[in-house]
């Protein structure tokens, strides 16, 4: 029987590797193409669920409508846009920006299946309104059963 030598950096740099292949796995930092994205720059989101339909705000500050790219399946909403930054020339002093530009997108899975057709869409004051109509089959409905 050999004796092996205990390294617990070694294991702790395998446990960080196998983490990182995880978060990657779940959360991917690049699109197919190969393009970054930043996973600090996703728009908060609000849903509420009626009996007829969801009703979803994403907050877009800073764009305007047409830089909104909305796709709607019967399970989900795709939010995606860019925020480009404003080119400015300063010849003295010092600029400082906390603002967020480049590409985001945000996938939202809904709770029930929707008419994607029959979405409607308001953007107004940063905050993107939609309306989706829930499929007829997934609405609430109340039947009367007759006994014998």
């Amino acid at each position: 029987m050999s004796l092996m030598r205990w390294e617990p950096f070694r294991e702790v740099e395998a446990l960080k590797r196998e983490m990182n292949r995880l978060f990657d796995t779940l959360a991917p930092t690049t699109y197919p193409n190969g393009e970054r994205i930043s996973l600090s720059h996703v728009p908060a989101a609000e849903m509420t669920e009626t009996a007829d339909a969801v009703h979803l705000k994403v907050e877009v500050p800073g764009l305007e409508a047409k830089d909104i790219d909305i796709e709607v399946t019967a399970e989900s909403v795709s939010i995606s846009g860019e925020r480009k930054s404003e080119t400015k020339t300063q010849e003295e002093g010092m600029t400082r920006t906390e603002f967020r530009y480049g590409k985001f997108r945000r996938v939202i899975a809904l709770p029930t299946r929707i008419e994607n057709t029959k979405v409607m869409a308001d953007y107004k004051n940063g905050i993107l309104h939609l309306t989706l109509p829930k499929a007829e089959a997934q609405k609430q409905k109340v039947v009367k059963v007759n006994i014998g």
